[in-house]
């Protein structure tokens, strides 16, 4: 995982993109249908049709970083709006990158009483 400074944003393309696209078409694709800056320092995340693969789009203070990751099984969870963007925490990044449903995480026991 990469190591994001405090205070960075992580946005969620709702909806699917086109990932022939690399940093010119996602940046691009960040200034005109999200109407963000790509150079700002947040993490800008697109999936694509099938839904096993992403690619996160990074601006990290010296140059634009493109890092894609594909699901041998399963689908990355998204949500459903057709357009617009969703915000993330870190953890719910981390998540997703491990595939796990970052919207509604379980946790795997239920505490036990103390006495």
């Amino acid at each position: 995982m990469i190591s994001l400074p405090a205070g960075t944003q992580i946005w969620l393309a709702a909806g699917v993109t086109d990932l022939r696209r690399g940093f010119t078409g996602l940046s691009a694709l960040v200034q005109t249908a999200l109407e963000q800056d790509p150079f700002a320092g947040h993490v800008f995340v697109f999936r694509g049709r099938r839904g096993d693969l992403i690619k996160v789009l990074w601006w990290d203070g010296d140059g634009l970083c493109l890092f894609a990751k594909r699901l041998e099984r399963g689908r990355f969870v998204w949500p459903h709006a057709e357009s617009g963007t969703v915000s993330l925490t870190r953890a719910q990044l981390s998540m997703m990158l491990e595939g796990i449903d970052w919207r509604r995480p379980v946790r795997t026991a239920a505490p036990q009483l103390a006495v």
